[in-house]
């Protein structure tokens, strides 16, 4: 079994955080940190982030911005860095992860949610549709675009 932990609720968790999700997309440890300093300093679910654990092991995250490096500005705010390391998945947690934010941002009164993803046919299982294509910063190609309503 697993918990969740929410940065907001559990902010001792930050540099832990940060660093881990640095290790899985590579975006600067520094990036990390300005975006859950700023989820601790507000109160509008956005940004914030969460990750599961397994013991003192951090198994799977994700977060929420208002943008995920995407040409669409208007399509906000955004989860991303969804990450399951590879032995945990197949067991359901990024959609409790997905879950879990969706229903917390919808209880800040915040709603419809987007996502930026290459997958096909994973975040359908947990009630995102496909939006629209969107062309990532940096990117030649379009990406997909979910919405969650």
């Amino acid at each position: 079994m697993y918990d969740i932990i929410r940065l907001t609720e559990h902010p001792e968790f930050k540099e832990r955080m940060a660093n881990w999700f640095h290790e899985k997309w590579y975006v600067p440890v520094e990036a990390y940190l300005e975006s859950m300093d700023e989820a601790l300093q507000s109160d509008s679910g956005v940004p914030e982030w969460y990750v599961a654990m397994d013991g003192d092991k951090i198994i799977a995250g994700l977060g929420v911005i208002e943008n995920d490096f995407h040409e669409r500005k208007d399509l906000a705010p955004n989860v991303c860095a969804v990450y399951t390391e590879e032995e945990y998945r197949k067991q359901g947690i990024a959609g409790v992860l997905l879950n879990r934010i969706v229903d917390d941002l919808r209880d800040k009164g915040v709603s419809p949610v987007y996502l930026l993803t290459d997958h096909t046919g994973f975040y359908e299982r947990y009630g995102w549709e496909f939006y629209c294509r969107a062309l990532g910063d940096g990117e030649d190609e379009p990406a997909r675009m979910y919405i969650h309503r």
